[in-house]
């Protein structure tokens, strides 16, 4: 005869999967929108909650289907970049549009941000565009992804969602897509034109196709020592500050060099059978951390009262120190 706990035991384990996808819909448009508090609904907690209306589907959203595919398809951290990636390329290039844009939301810097670097036969800045698909691929996706499995490590390996659930969250994604090209084309004057649209969606298709082609390839492991924890979160905070820090040719060259360097330290320690859901982790907590602190630098959009902002950093900092002690805890 089953037990009572036997009959529950699947029940417990859907809600708390159901609760894991809840923490990544809302987290991701958290770690990137608001940690860096760049906007000028910093500090304003009814503007920032009312912005996960539209931030949820558009980046919670494909958050989720990002990591239910990696599940379903044994997707290693390869893949998944990759498929973030196209998605910061879609992002950028598509929806918003901000990487082809000389003139964006009437921001009064805009220029100094894409001036230097602007390629007049692609129609886009070498600086800005490397920071908003990096910046979408980590911050937006691939951090949370991994914070939230950490979080939740016992169904790490597991999908989360069932096919009505995967359904839905398309359609959600499709949803806030919708909103916020429709909110470009009405209130912005400078348009992506076609060549950049197919352009920017030939990326993507060649990025994801990239990832299922070699994202499935599992690596010999090797008996080899890792490094501590505390070495990998400050090397991740370490490379994604580099990212955006100036606009320059000089400065690109520098990122780059510093994410290739950063991609070969992981992939010569993530052979190692030491490495695990650990590692990655910290390697998350380091980036999240990063653009926490980043924020007390940054100086928003529009008019922000001071105390606000700083309030806004302090909640955003606590925020993800606590969440990424509680995952590097459960992953131990």
């Amino acid at each position: 005869m089953e037990t009572t706990t036997s009959l529950h035991a699947p029940q417990r384990v859907g809600r708390v999967r159901l609760l894991l996808v809840l923490a990544l819909l809302v987290f991701s448009p958290i770690a990137a929108e608001s940690l860096v508090g760049y906007d000028d609904t910093t500090g304003n907690v009814l503007a920032l909650l009312a912005g996960l209306i539209v931030f949820i589907p558009l980046y919670g959203a494909p958050a989720v289907l990002l990591r239910e595919a990696a599940r379903r398809f044994g997707l290693g951290w390869g893949g998944v970049l990759a498929i973030a990636a196209a998605l910061g390329v879609v992002q950028a290039g598509i929806i918003d549009q901000s990487m082809f844009s000389q003139d964006y939301r009437g921001i009064d810097y805009w220029q100094e941000l894409v001036g230097p670097t602007w390629i007049p036969g692609f129609g886009f800045a070498a600086s800005t565009a490397l920071t908003f698909v990096l910046g979408h691929m980590i911050m937006s996706f691939a951090a949370p992804i991994a914070l939230v499995e950490g979080l939740g490590s016992r169904s790490a390996d597991r999908p989360w969602l069932r096919p009505f659930g995967l359904v839905v969250t398309m359609l959600l994604y499709l949803a806030g897509a919708w909103v916020v090209l429709d909110w470009h084309y009405r209130t912005e004057t400078d348009h992506a034109s076609a060549g950049q649209l197919a352009g920017a969606g030939a990326v993507a298709v060649v990025l994801i196709a990239l990832a299922f082609l070699f994202g499935r390839r599992k690596a010999v492991r090797v008996e080899r020592r890792v490094p501590p924890l505390w070495a990998l979160i400050a090397a991740s905070a370490i490379t994604v500050f580099t990212i955006g820090l100036s606009e320059t040719w000089a400065w690109v060259a520098v990122t780059a060099a510093v994410l290739c360097a950063m991609g070969f330290g992981i992939a010569y320690f993530a052979r190692s059978t030491a490495w695990g859901r650990r590692q990655v982790t910290a390697l998350a907590v380091g980036a999240l951390l990063c653009q926490a602190l980043t924020g007390f630098l940054a100086t928003p959009i529009g008019e922000v009262d001071p105390f606000a902002k700083y309030a806004h950093n302090t909640a955003a900092l606590l925020l993800v120190a606590v969440l990424g002690w509680l995952a590097l805890r459960r992953t131990r």
